[in-house]
């Protein structure tokens, strides 16, 4: 991988409230930034209001500005103007749960998480979908199968987490990161989307 491979980049990361997948999602930010990127957080309001085992409010908050440098983006009128105004190459929400993926797929606009990616897609700009949930494989199958199908939306490849113990969840592959990003610059989605488990 070519070093600073994101070089003038402009991504949006949408964060939908998987408290416990924030420390892995916020790595993977520091790694875009390390490759040039200019990052801005969208982050769901439960991040910033909702103290769970893993973290407070005021913490994540802290990590975040950290890494990015940039406002984090808290409200739909905090978002709304990204579409208008091209403010992203690429929207990336990450992680996207089960709750955020139905929502995108039934064109729901109730968050900033959601409105960040109404706002790219107006555009006919690139949304790319690194998802984590329990039900992918469940009652949201329907849901995950509309996106894959669906205009400018893309997924960081992704599998089965743990098999035996979570027969429904899928994972994204957060190492395929940068590639995934690049493919969905080009309006493409990377390739093998599927990747098999590892015992």
């Amino acid at each position: 991988m070519e070093e600073r491979a994101l070089s003038g980049i402009k991504i949006g990361v949408a964060m939908a409230a998987s408290h416990c997948n924030l420390h892995r999602a916020i790595a993977t930010m520091r790694l875009l930034v390390e490759h040039g990127a200019t990052v801005t957080a969208i982050v769901s309001p439960s991040i910033l209001h909702v103290t769970t085992r893993f973290g407070t409010p005021e913490y994540w908050n802290d990590q975040i500005e950290k890494v990015t440098d940039q406002p984090i983006l808290t409200s739909v009128p905090d978002v709304e103007p990204s579409g208008p105004k091209h403010w992203f190459d690429v929207v990336l929400v990450m992680p996207c749960t089960g709750n955020t993926l139905a929502k995108i797929a039934n064109a729901i606009n109730d968050s900033p998480v959601t409105m960040a990616v109404k706002a790219q897609l107006r555009n006919g700009s690139p949304v790319l979908l690194a998802i984590t949930s329990n039900d992918l494989l469940g009652m949201n199958a329907m849901n995950l199968g509309r996106l894959l199908s669906a205009r400018n939306i893309y997924f960081v490849p992704f599998g089965q987490d743990d098999p035996l113990r979570k027969p429904r969840s899928l994972d994204a592959h957060l190492e395929l990161i940068i590639p995934s990003i690049q493919a969905a610059l080009q309006h493409e989605q990377v390739q093998p989307i599927l990747v098999p488990w590892d015992r």
